[in-house]
């Protein structure tokens, strides 16, 4: 079955908007029928429906609820089947084993949205899990510290991706490899940048430009001044730094070069 669509007439209760569906406290519509049917034992308490739809869906290996059809008059739940990620849930079941306890929704939100996405910012995690950013950075921090998340060094705000580890469960060893070869490549086009601008570099500015530590800052600049992009100044130690070799600067003025130029009258609104 490709998806199993649930329609129920009336619109979202007063105070519930998509954006809030996992953070809204409960609120029935008829509170004294929930109250009855909670003291007879037909309900175990108000408020665990949607969690629980979003939690299922995760823990089964299958996409998100999709509430975005809901109107004024319906409130519409799609719920993604067809077939199943078994090695992303293989992974959740393996974790929960280590742990000794069962993921949180926001952490099967953000590992899932990372095994479809590749990457997350604390941004795009807050909006996912509708708690803040200060909730989603606390949430990816524990995700690494436990081993399953790693985070990229070279963005300019903090981003994540899964580890080798996750990716190697999941038979993707090829594609971390990938992933991690364009972080370092990024790096490498952040320091020629960084010294076509500012006319040299050092480690330790390396270290804070791209979010690493000097030890391996030391290594990348190594690696380009071997390839001939760049060329070491200054005795070793503190006092050196690293200036564009001709060849690379030469480089770098032909693409600043073919770069489309702003004319003034682009910026003025006629």
């Amino acid at each position: 079955m490709d998806a199993l669509v649930i329609r129920n007439p009336g619109g979202f209760v007063e105070g519930i908007q998509l954006d809030s569906l996992l953070i809204s406290g409960p609120l029935p519509r008829n509170p004294l029928l929930a109250d009855i049917f909670k003291r007879i034992g037909l309900v175990e308490r108000t408020g665990r429906g949607i969690g629980l739809i979003y939690s299922g869906q995760l823990r089964t290996g299958h996409p998100l609820p999709d509430y975005s059809a809901t109107t004024n008059s319906n409130v519409v739940v799609r719920l993604p089947g067809g077939k199943a990620d078994l090695d992303f849930v293989k992974i959740i079941l393996a974790e929960e084993r280590r742990l000794k306890r069962l993921l949180t929704l926001d952490e099967l939100i953000l590992l899932n949205y990372l095994r479809q996405e590749g990457e997350i910012n604390i941004v795009e995690a807050g909006r996912l899990t509708q708690k803040g950013e200060s909730n989603a950075r606390r949430v990816l921090e524990e995700l690494m510290e436990n081993g399953l998340v790693e985070r990229i060094k070279t963005a300019r705000q903090r981003e994540y991706h899964l580890s080798a580890s996750v990716y190697r469960q999941m038979g993707r060893s090829a594609a971390y490899v990938r992933r991690r070869g364009f972080e370092e490549l990024q790096m490498e086009q952040m320091i020629v940048q960084y010294i076509s601008k500012h006319e040299r570099i050092t480690r330790t500015q390396t270290a804070d430009l791209c979010r690493i530590n000097v030890r391996q800052s030391t290594y990348l600049l190594s690696k380009l001044a071997r390839r001939g992009l760049i060329h070491q100044m200054g005795i070793g130690g503190r006092g050196a730094y690293y200036i564009l070799t001709k060849d690379a600067k030469a480089s770098v003025d032909l693409i600043e070069d073919a770069k489309p130029h702003t004319t003034l009258t682009e910026n003025i609104d006629i």
